[in-house]
């Protein structure tokens, strides 16, 4: 795919609770462009197909809702804002219900294509920092920096364990840790956005760093 390279795209791939979205959000400031919530934009179709009643085992449905969906990313004052056909959905796509039911939308091949289309019109139109699980590889595979950030499974469950309990929520950190192996197993096999590093993305072990430690060292590849 052919990209005009006046603005800079950068790539951060990895599994859940690798950090990558807290780090890509930090990149995308010090960087003074936009960061790109790939899942924020399935949560927000999510959302209107429960809302529709729509059923989520349809693909032809599901598809021909994501071509009829309007769904932009705006920087606000209070951070990313998700707008779904014009209305301001932020807040309203983190719900349980929501987190349940957004893998049913993610696995559908032509959901995936139209969401693929959207974030490269996003991408093109300013430049940003976009995480996920197959940005390197299927959306921007000519990205401007391309990294793949990983940890070991104990930690990634120890740090999605914290936030849970940080927000109230009283969880099992073996429960939390079966999810996350689970999860890994889950996204590396999809047919469509399979969780794979790009061949040509510096991998970063965020297991021993924290997220300073991190971000630094992004910064210090992108800005050689």
């Amino acid at each position: 795919m052919a990209r005009n390279k006046k603005h800079l795209v950068i790539a951060i791939d990895g599994p859940a609770g690798s950090g990558k979205s807290t780090v890509s959000k930090r990149i995308a400031k010090a960087l003074n462009i936009l960061y790109i919530d790939t899942g924020a934009m399935y949560r927000a179709l999510t959302l209107k197909a429960v809302r529709k009643n729509i059923d989520l085992e349809s693909a032809d449905l599901l598809t021909g809702l994501a071509h009829s969906t309007r769904i932009d990313l705006k920087e606000g004052p209070a951070g990313l804002r998700v707008l779904l056909d014009g209305e301001d959905v932020s807040s309203l796509i983190r719900s349980p219900e929501l987190t349940n039911n957004v893998k049913y939308i993610a696995k559908v091949p032509g959901v995936r294509e139209e969401m693929v289309k959207l974030q490269r019109a996003i991408g093109e139109r300013s430049g940003a920092v976009l995480e996920g699980r197959d940005i390197g590889t299927v959306v921007f595979p000519d990205a401007d920096y391309k990294f793949y950030l990983d940890a070991d499974a104990d930690e990634r469950a120890r740090r999605r364990y914290e936030e849970l309990r940080q927000a109230g929520e009283k969880v099992n950190f073996e429960d939390i840790k079966k999810d996350v192996i689970e999860r890994d197993e889950s996204d590396m096999k999809r047919s469509v956005g399979a969780l794979k590093k790009a061949s040509d993305a510096i991998l970063v072990d965020t297991t021993d760093l924290s997220i300073d430690g991190v971000v630094e060292k992004l910064l210090a590849y992108i800005k050689k």
